[in-house]
């Protein structure tokens, strides 16, 4: 049974159709791209899996769950974690509290727990501050546990959101174009974490990307979509040299 199942996904603005009879299935340690030019509807697939949007039709499927109406909070608590575009950090906390917030999905103890502060509340307190900073040595982050995510580099962020995205212990990470904005050592940097996560965790990984240099080297299987609808899927070779999409989207440079 496949990790993630999606048949029919349609999704409607009013007149606009963002998505039309979007399908795929995603294995456990799977890592897939989905490409296309700007409002192809790549985000408008990412916000309905992660239950921002509830499609206008079609069905969602989350290792055997049903996931149509969850919020997302809930989707997480199943085992999806999701980065975003326009990265979302709370740059008044330092980036240790940021990975430890994302440890609260799976809280060990109650509200009357909190108030009391009972063993158990300590317990697991202490846990969550244990595996934090255990994340951010792994993405080579421990230095900055201290620091606000507003004082780093640009790509450190990025690393910081991977690593706050780990921190929720997914079964599938959605990557939603984490190398926008980055320069091309940064870039370099992000593939090597990204196929170290995909290496260490045995997790999947579904990410949207422009970089061709990013989704070539780390995706097993590409999907294309334009206008909301999907016009190719293949290995990375196939789609390299499928005509339609150098016409449309990769051009013969990038190639």
């Amino acid at each position: 049974m496949p990790l993630l199942e999606i048949n029919g996904l349609t999704q409607r603005f009013g007149g606009l159709q963002a998505l039309a009879d979007f399908s795929i299935d995603i294995d456990e340690h799977d890592l897939v791209g989905l490409i296309g030019p700007n409002g192809a509807g790549k985000t408008t697939v990412f916000n309905l899996v992660s239950g921002f949007y509830r499609p206008t039709s079609g069905s969602i499927r989350f290792a055997g769950t049903p996931t149509l109406g969850l919020k997302p909070h809930r989707v997480t608590a199943l085992g999806m974690a999701r980065t975003f575009q326009n990265i979302r950090l709370w740059h008044d906390l330092t980036v240790l509290d940021n990975i430890r917030l994302a440890g609260y999905c799976s809280l060990g103890y109650s509200f009357l727990d909190a108030v009391l502060r009972t063993k158990r509340y300590k317990d697991a307190e202490q846990s969550i501050r244990t595996k934090s900073l255990e994340i951010l040595e792994m993405m080579e982050l421990g230095e900055f546990a201290q620091e606000y995510p507003k004082n780093l580099p640009y790509g450190l962020q990025r690393r910081v959101e991977l690593a706050r995205a780990l921190a929720t212990k997914p079964k599938l990470l959605l990557l939603d174009e984490p190398a926008a904005g980055l320069n091309s050592v940064d870039v370099d940097d992000l593939i090597r974490h990204i196929r170290w996560i995909y290496d260490e965790f045995r997790i999947s990984i579904w990410m949207i990307e422009h970089q061709m240099k990013v989704v070539m080297s780390l995706c097993q299987h590409l999907m294309v979509v334009d206008f909301g609808r999907t016009i190719a899927k293949g290995t990375p070779l196939e789609i390299q040299s499928n005509p339609v999409v150098i016409n449309a989207y990769l051009g013969d440079d990038v190639l």
